[in-house]
């Protein structure tokens, strides 16, 4: 039986489960492969440390060469994550000739045309399904099952930690601050959270999905990028009263030959699907012209889950090995030759819904200032909501926009700030009522 060796660089919680299933299921992989997979080599800079698992001393090293330029190895895995020296390990890889399998999205967000590039040149594979949705197989639709369709449109909940908060949040009225905390006591959180909460790794997420779904290539540093730390008990209870849940939503679209690409809180009607993904979980809704709809849910990291990506990349490599057809699928879906550059719609130019909040002083005649305002950008009121006033106090007013242009809603509410009834910076936070 033939037999295809792998290296492994990065022996941290998802190396950890990438050899559990070396372990565990490799007698079930060379069945459904009819070739042995087997694991030649794990390299890390801490090869002491407990890990729960059982390795051969001989298979560990420290030193990445033993890896790279083994001869004999054929898929070299990189789980290091971070930019350097994933980057250079990843290049050295595949000028050894060595087909290469990552979960690493901030990488290929970043440097994704450079290592692409370099490996149709060098004739090796690139799959990295595991950087997306951990174990939901959505990259793999895309190329795949989806590909005949023109899509619409993108909308992901993309990490697992935030919508873990907001759920919280949503349910128990707790605070961010708090939450967060206690994600990190769990292990939810990072120690430094400052990638998902910011909304980062979503962002990198988006861009592999746009470059999939859009046959372009993306400018990371385009992408329009707002977190969830200035959500509040107060504004999750108002998107409840008007039907609605707030989510750290990942938004794709083509239109006008431009790329729609943002990554902020949204507002999204309660009875929708993605506003029932709660917890840790992932979900990925994408709108094709021929198969409509189709949401992909499911654990969007984790160890287990996200080895099952990995290895799923390195059968799918191992299949390609054994048929001499290497390449059979772009590592994005479209012939290098093909993709495009289709620019990034600017902030600005977004149209939405709007939810609107403001802080301002019980006193007669303040929300027709602030309607006068509104109506002044052309901003029309869908609805509105104000508390039993309370005389001498300061109250929230919100209101929920028709379609209004971004550049307008940021213009009306500077203006609005600087009225002396308003006593703090106003909120707003978009909302999405169009799956289509």
């Amino acid at each position: 039986m033939k037999e295809i060796k792998v290296g492994l660089l990065g022996f941290g919680t998802i190396g950890v489960g990438v050899v559990k299933v070396f372990q565990n299921n490799s007698e079930l992989m060379a069945k459904r492969l009819g070739a042995k997979i087997s694991l030649a080599k794990i390299a890390d800079l801490d090869i002491t440390t407990d890990r729960g698992i059982v390795v051969e001393p001989s298979v560990l090293t420290t030193k990445a060469d033993e890896v790279l330029t083994d001869p004999e190895i054929d898929v070299v895995i990189e789980l290091i994550g971070g930019y350097e020296p994933a980057r250079t390990f990843v290049l050295k890889a595949i000028a050894q000739g060595k087909h290469v399998v990552t979960a690493n999205k901030a990488l290929l967000a970043k440097h994704g045309e450079e290592i692409f590039g370099a490996a149709a040149a060098k004739g090796v594979e690139v799959m990295f399904e595991a950087s997306v949705g951990g174990g939901i197989p959505v990259l793999s639709a895309i190329k795949e099952n989806l590909c005949v369709n023109n899509f619409r449109s993108i909308f992901g909940i993309l990490n697992g930690t935030c919508n873990y908060i907001l759920t919280r949040m949503t349910e128990e009225g707790a605070d961010f601050s708090a939450v967060l905390q206690d994600a990190q006591a769990k292990g939810y959180a990072e120690a430094n959270p400052t990638f998902d909460i910011e909304g980062v790794d979503t962002a990198h997420k988006l861009a592999i999905l746009i470059s999939l779904c859009y046959g372009t290539k993306v400018n990371f540093d385009d992408i329009h990028i707002e977190g969830i730390t200035q959500i509040t008990p107060l504004d999750i209870q108002f998107a409840r009263e008007f039907g609605y849940k707030i989510k750290l939503l990942a938004i794709g679209r083509q239109i006008d030959g431009q790329i729609e690409a943002r990554v902020h809180p949204t507002m999204v009607p309660a009875n929708n699907a993605l506003a029932q993904v709660n917890g840790v979980f992932n979900a990925v809704r994408l709108v094709g012209d021929f198969v409509g709809p189709v949401m992909l849910f499911g654990q969007g990291a984790g160890m287990d889950a996200t080895a099952s990506a990995v290895m799923g990349d390195v059968m799918a490599i191992g299949r390609n090995i054994r048929t001499g057809s290497v390449n059979r699928t772009p590592s994005l879906g479209c012939r290098p030759e093909f993709l495009t550059d289709l620019p990034i719609r600017a902030m600005s130019d977004i149209v939405s819904h709007y939810y609107l909040r403001f802080t301002v002083l019980d006193q007669p005649g303040v929300l027709t200032r602030i309607s006068g305002v509104l109506g002044d950008f052309k901003i029309s009121i869908a609805s509105m909501m104000q508390p039993e006033r309370q005389d001498g106090e300061r109250v929230p007013i919100v209101i929920m926009t028709h379609d209004a242009k971004e550049a307008d809603i940021r213009a009306a509410l500077a203006e609005i700030d600087n009225l002396y009834v308003v006593q703090e910076k106003s909120r707003f936070i978009r909302i999405e009522n169009e799956f289509e």
